[in-house]
């Protein structure tokens, strides 16, 4: 089992302890710290501003929203902080949500699939410098095509300037449902994992089974990651924990997605939370902040956390190391944490 400091998005402005997290993590010898945005901070230029007093540890995108780019822009992004960084960067991917996607960039949701696929085929080519980089696919035709609305007429195919220091810089993808799991076992190189539950465990590697038995898939089982988020936490009074991170749980669940589609909320479905799904998202809904929160049960903040003395979180760890979890990204927010979790893996 690797460590991973998950560091996620900003709030209300940046993570005042990140550098002295990130030190930490790389004294202690974690395998990466990644970054995430939503609809404020961005991904990148906090990685690439932090990542710049790091020598040894990996810098990952977890995630870097689709949306928010055009995969020859992510592609150019990847490849300047893997040079900057010697060779370290992984790409994280994901689609986000109807809400944010059409809400925030402008964009239509539809078909997130096929758009995934897309996406990092021509960030793969990019990465590749075999030829000027063309795209016939619906998504993200390059060039532009002469007859569409709009269009000079003058667009020309093209291959980065800048060599990429690895073409097969590894791409990470973030997925929840069966589907798009799938999909990320046939064509990425790891999988994060978002609410990773050990109920679950089973389902997600039929899932990934599945990808992994597709014609051209890249990866076999043996060489693939997976990397969950878990918030893990070392302590004597359980129930204080869960209290913690109940309000994140309501969120997720009933916040962060429409009532028509949520993908965190048909996750927490899948793990046998219907009805208070439901309940939750009705609240939240309504306004109701406070009564979603209360109406968490217990039992579903603990399901995706690793909780309890340091024995019994070694124990737990030592589970999901056996369900198929090769990394799990912590979200530890100081550095006595970070050092203490690093003597339990």
């Amino acid at each position: 089992m690797k460590l991973g400091l998950q560091l996620g998005y900003w709030g209300q402005g940046p993570i005042d302890n990140a550098p002295a997290l990130i030190a930490a993590a790389e004294d202690v010898g974690f395998e990466a710290v990644f970054t995430a945005e939503s609809w404020g901070s961005d991904a990148y230029t906090p990685l690439a501003w932090w990542g710049a007093a790091t020598e040894r540890i990996k810098l990952g995108t977890s995630v870097a929203q689709l949306s928010a780019r055009p995969p020859t822009s992510l592609a150019m992004h990847a490849l300047t902080l893997d040079h900057l960084s010697g060779g370290r960067h992984i790409v994280g991917l994901g689609v986000s949500g109807p809400q944010v996607v059409e809400g925030w960039y402008g964009q239509p949701f539809t078909k997130p699939l096929a758009r995934t696929r897309e996406y990092v085929q021509v960030v793969r080519d990019v990465l590749a410098r075999e030829a000027p980089v063309r795209n016939a696919g619906q998504h993200y035709p390059l060039p532009y095509p002469a007859q569409a609305p709009g269009s000079s007429g003058l667009g020309k195919s093209l291959k980065p300037i800048t060599h990429p220091l690895r073409a097969d810089l590894p791409i990470w993808l973030g997925a929840e449902g069966p589907r798009n799991v799938a999909q990320t076992a046939e064509i990425a190189d790891g999988w994060l994992a978002i609410f990773y539950s050990l109920r679950l465990a089973d389902q997600y590697e039929e899932w990934l089974a599945e990808g992994f038995a597709r014609s051209g898939a890249r990866r076999t089982r043996d060489d693939f990651e997976v990397a969950a988020t878990a918030q893990v936490v070392i302590t004597d009074d359980v129930s204080a924990a869960i209290e913690r991170y109940r309000p994140s749980t309501a969120l997720y669940v009933g916040g962060m997605g429409a009532k028509e589609k949520n993908f965190h909320a048909e996750l927490y479905r899948r793990m046998g939370y219907g009805d208070a799904v439901d309940e939750i998202g009705a609240l939240f809904r309504a306004g109701k902040k406070a009564e979603a929160m209360a109406a968490v049960p217990d039992e579903m903040v603990r399901e995706t956390m690793i909780v309890g003395t340091a024995d019994e979180v070694r124990a737990q760890i030592k589970q999901w190391e056996a369900a198929g979890v090769s990394m799990l990204l912590v979200t530890a927010r100081d550095t006595d944490t970070i050092r203490q979790l690093a003597t339990l893996v």
